[in-house]
């Protein structure tokens, strides 16, 4: 009944929460915990985190829901990754700036898209997994990048997008990772339905809090369980089962 967290903002919580949950981990069964990053700094956070505790895999890049970083601000981030890549498990968290479009409709997404290619010819040329942030009408998008760069590694986090994008993604064996909002969105609940278990993680992407029986609680993950537990009643398959296979699914995909 082990589990991974496979996307969660881990250097975003105090001290004390981080403390927390590395304390709770080995009485909730969590063997690792995939921290994604933001931008340089959190990147750097990261990955002195996971010095300090080996069950922390760190991932390093530029989250998109933010203003664009200056040349030379990317720059020093993908010189920083290159001399880190031996601690880096994948690149991430990159993609496409959504929810900030809709609060600024002026926003320039071929810039964005710009910055995404440079993450992904990156990540081609050290060979490394990419956790990628594109939802909605970004995701064919997206989806027309990896092809572009040849990636095949590539892990939709708390995906959301139209039935043709979730059958070009099947097609392809990109991976998606479910949030606990799955015990109470049906959106998800439909995609956890046709998306195959075998191509399937589980994720917090804490600090963010749900609603449902999580309303009001701080993220943790051993709210996992209860994702896991919904997945397995949709799809109607042993709970044995299905913690295995995704527990294993994020090991073979990150190496672990």
């Amino acid at each position: 009944m082990k589990i991974i967290d496979s996307h969660i903002h881990f250097d975003q919580y105090d001290e004390s929460k981080q403390s927390q949950i590395l304390a709770d981990m080995e009485k909730d069964q969590v063997e690792a915990l995939l921290a994604v990053s933001m931008d340089l700094e959190s990147s750097m956070k990261n990955d002195e985190l996971s010095r300090k505790d080996s069950r922390i895999k760190p991932a390093f890049g530029f989250h998109p829901e933010q203003r664009l970083p200056s040349e030379r601000e990317m720059n020093g981030l993908l010189n920083w990754m290159l001399a880190h890549q031996h601690n880096m498990i994948a690149v991430g968290e990159i993609g496409l700036p959504f929810y900030l479009r809709q609060e600024d409709s002026a926003i320039d997404l071929a810039e964005y898209i710009k910055i995404l290619e440079r993450f992904l010819a990156f990540a081609k040329k050290i060979e490394k997994p990419v956790i990628l942030h594109a939802v909605h009408d970004d995701a064919p998008i997206v989806c027309d990048l990896l092809e572009k760069h040849d990636i095949k590694k590539a892990h939709f986090h708390w995906f959301k997008g139209d039935s043709q994008t979730i059958a070009r993604m099947i097609q392809n064996r990109y991976r998606i990772s479910i949030t606990p909002d799955v015990c109470y969105e049906r959106e998800i609940k439909e995609l956890v339905a046709v998306y195959p278990l075998e191509l399937m993680m589980v994720e917090t992407d804490g600090p963010w809090q749900f609603e449902g029986v999580f309303k009001g609680k701080s993220t943790h993950p051993g709210m996992i369980r209860e994702s896991i537990r919904q997945i397995a009643i949709i799809k109607d398959l042993p709970i044995d089962h299905v913690y295995e296979t995704l527990y294993q699914n994020t090991k073979d995909f990150y190496d672990i």
